[in-house]
């Protein structure tokens, strides 16, 4: 077997698509954040030039910081700066605010008229500092050099000392940090990989469930199987895997079981039958001639020893009718073993089928019109002929029509006989009003010595059933309790 088409080989495969598709997925998503943080470190080292810039213009020109990037045409603060840059602050020697941004910050005049500005150490809420340790001795004069980042501090300070004939300014620039910006930023990595995850167990538990599913279909078949039910099929025999090649045998094995139990079905009707051939022929050796002794013998006595007196007489007729009677019946029952048990030989060849039925209903004719029964026979069209033995024939259709009128002995009813063609063959259907079959009973009516009838054999309808097969015909049985039944019988036409 191919080793990809194992459930190894799947398993492997597709353990290793998603190993390899998991980390392609964090290599791109990695790539992008890292793409985005140089687009913001980029920003940022850009604001902070242009911060420098403006602060040292402000040293060099004279003007104010708000004047300067209010004027037109100057190329340091534009949309861009004003996104990133949130204030620049112009430190003097004495480590005063020179200049500033923000209103807050800027110098202001007493009342005497002389400019007052603000220390460096007065300045609260400013950012941390950032890399305050370049700034040597210096550092500790600024008041953010060791303040933690938190949500009142949102941003970062950046101290760039110039050197002048006046002594040493600083500028410093506040750049702004949008904490939701790098929160989503530190967090978007995160929820793809869990979505990445959670569509590696969806697929994950999906495989399981199929690659399980076999199991326990293999389990289920078992468990029938056990039950005695040996027609079940496990359906994933298609597979190219171990799954499926395990599901073929198993189905291989349920079939022949299935075979082993017919023929033991087989070997136990034929056992059956033996016996019953070697019983039968014993009766018939045996009962039959002394049957026809007392046969003749009542014939004889109802010729030449009829009483003379009238009343007498008919008591005599009545007797010896019912000894004729009881004598035919055991006759029957006889000849019901002998046809049961010895090998048919059909002699088959076309015949009309209709004839071989309206002559069967001949037998049954009269005893149905003392019980009431009406008896319909219709013959559809185009009915071809069939290859059968009209003697074999006449056997199934008697049985079946003398089933039908005993049924409706004490209640009456209908009988209705129909003839049609059906594919390539020739079906008749015998329905009658009668009792019926319970359930119980209804799968055992074609096994021999099964009958419901106090005087029956019980080799009817199994003589039936032989002759229908010997036929190459197949038939069927329909009923209910207390409404009626229907025979059902398909013979192949000639």
């Amino acid at each position: 077997m191919n080793f990809f088409n194992t459930f190894r080989g799947k398993l492997l495969i597709i353990l290793a698509f998603l190993l390899v598709t998991t980390l392609g997925v964090q290599f791109y998503l990695n790539l992008r954040t890292e793409n985005k943080n140089a687009e913001i470190r980029a920003r940022q080292g850009q604001a902070l030039v242009d911060g420098i810039a403006l602060g040292a213009n402000s040293l060099t020109s004279g003007d104010r910081l708000q004047d300067f990037v209010k004027r037109e045409g100057q190329p340091f603060f534009d949309e861009k700066s004003t996104e990133r840059i949130r204030d620049i602050i112009v430190i003097n020697p004495d480590w005063q605010v020179l200049d500033s941004l923000s209103d807050d910050y800027l110098p202001t005049e007493d009342e005497n008229g002389e400019i007052k500005n603000l220390n460096l150490s007065d300045l609260k809420n400013l950012p941390p500092l950032s890399e305050g340790s370049r700034l040597g001795e210096d550092a500790g004069r600024f008041p953010n050099v060791n303040v933690a980042s938190d949500e009142e501090t949102d941003g970062e300070a950046h101290a760039i000392p110039l050197q002048t004939s006046e002594g040493r300014f600083y500028i410093m620039v506040i750049l702004k940090n949008d904490r939701k910006e790098t929160i989503q930023r530190a967090t978007q990595p995160l929820i793809y990989t869990l979505l990445i995850l959670l569509l590696s167990t969806a697929i994950t538990i999906f495989l399981v469930w199929r690659f399980t599913r076999p199991i326990a279909n293999l389990s289920n078949a078992a468990r029938l199987v056990a039950e005695g039910d040996l027609s079940f099929r496990v359906p994933d025999a298609n597979r190219n895997d171990e799954m499926g090649k395990l599901t073929a045998q198993f189905n291989e094995m349920t079939a022949e079981l299935e075979k082993a139990r017919q023929l033991e079905s087989q070997l136990q009707r034929a056992e059956k039958s033996a016996v019953v051939g070697r019983l039968a022929s014993a009766i018939a050796h045996e009962i039959r001639n002394p049957l026809n002794y007392i046969n003749l013998s009542l014939d004889h006595l109802r010729s030449k020893f009829a009483p003379e007196d009238a009343e007498k007489r008919a008591t005599f007729e009545r007797l010896t009718a019912q000894l004729k009677t009881e004598v035919g019946r055991i006759n029957r029952q006889i000849s019901d073993f002998l046809s049961y048990s010895r090998p048919a030989s059909a002699n088959l060849q076309p015949i009309d089928l209709k004839n071989v039925v309206e002559d069967s209903l001949r037998i049954v004719e009269a005893q149905a019109e003392e019980q009431n029964i009406k008896i319909s026979l219709v013959e559809r069209e185009d009915v071809p002929k069939i290859l059968g033995d009209a003697e074999f024939l006449r056997s199934v259709f008697n049985n079946l029509f003398i089933n039908a009128v005993q049924s409706m002995e004490t209640t009456g009813g209908q009988l209705n006989v129909t003839i049609s063609p059906f594919e390539d063959a020739v079906k008749v259907e015998i329905k009658d009003s009668g009792r019926g079959i319970t359930g119980e009973n209804l799968q055992k009516i074609f096994e021999p010595y099964f009958s419901t009838k106090e005087t029956g054999t019980g080799l009817g309808l199994a003589i039936v059933k032989k002759a229908v097969e010997l036929h190459n015909g197949t038939i069927d049985v329909e009923s209910n309790s207390n409404d009626g039944t229907k025979f059902t019988i398909k013979l192949p036409k000639a």
